[in-house]
């Protein structure tokens, strides 16, 4: 069996829109044959998604979901093409599997593009000094490292980036297949605009009690 390599799975999902899971195995019962793992995936309904990315997501709904007793919540918006799908049981168990997965994995984005640039230099500046750090990179030209970097900035954007994440449900498929996925059995486009994650107590600086100075106050009087 030919080896199937994630240039390989990224050549054919940029072809056909389908979610990278779908992708592995087309190219795994085509044994490697990209054009025909297109073919198939376009008989099997699953390239679908790719055309209807372009199209207009004004529909959608904002889902919820609180967990761990009311400690963490969630506000999530997405959106489709009409108000009929939206309505749908299929669309709303989504919002819900999104919001739930935000509640538990904590991202920060929605897309690697919304990153900012800065975040993404100052992690680049991290992963060099951990490199040049490391003994076994000591003869290692300066092109190789940048290259090692931009390997391992995928695990820095799959930890951050919504849509880029395994999905908490079923991680043998990020949140962006599981989207993908739904575009092609729904038919029509859905995005993920937005969410808010809200953590009880996040952000406010907890009075820690100084217990010296409370035993010295008391012996002084």
């Amino acid at each position: 069996m030919a080896e199937i390599t994630a240039s390989m799975i990224r050549d054919i999902r940029e072809k056909t829109g389908a979610g990278m899971v779908d992708c592995k195995k087309a190219l795994v019962e085509t044994d490697g044959d990209v054009e025909k793992a297109a073919e198939l995936l376009r008989k099997k309904g699953m390239a679908t998604a790719g055309k209807k990315a372009g199209r207009v997501t004004a529909e959608g709904a904002v889902g919820s979901y609180i967990h761990m007793g009311g400690k963490v919540g969630v506000m999530v918006e997405v959106n489709c093409e009409s108000d009929f799908v939206a309505r749908g049981e299929e669309f709303q168990q989504l919002v819900k599997d999104v919001a739930m997965h935000i509640a538990a994995v904590d991202p920060r984005y929605v897309t690697r593009e919304e990153v900012p640039e800065s975040e993404i230099n100052k992690e680049r500046d991290i992963l060099m000094d951990q490199l040049k750090n490391d003994e076994k990179n000591a003869n290692k030209p300066e092109e190789v490292l940048k290259k090692i970097i931009e390997g391992r900035l995928n695990k820095f954007f799959e930890e951050i980036v919504l849509l880029e994440q395994s999905f908490v449900k079923d991680p043998s498929k990020t949140v962006g297949d599981l989207v993908t996925e739904k575009i092609a059995t729904i038919k029509e486009n859905i995005s993920i605009r937005r969410f808010t994650r809200y953590k009880m107590g996040e952000g406010i600086e907890k009075k820690e009690d100084d217990f010296a100075s409370e035993v010295a106050s008391m012996v002084g009087s």
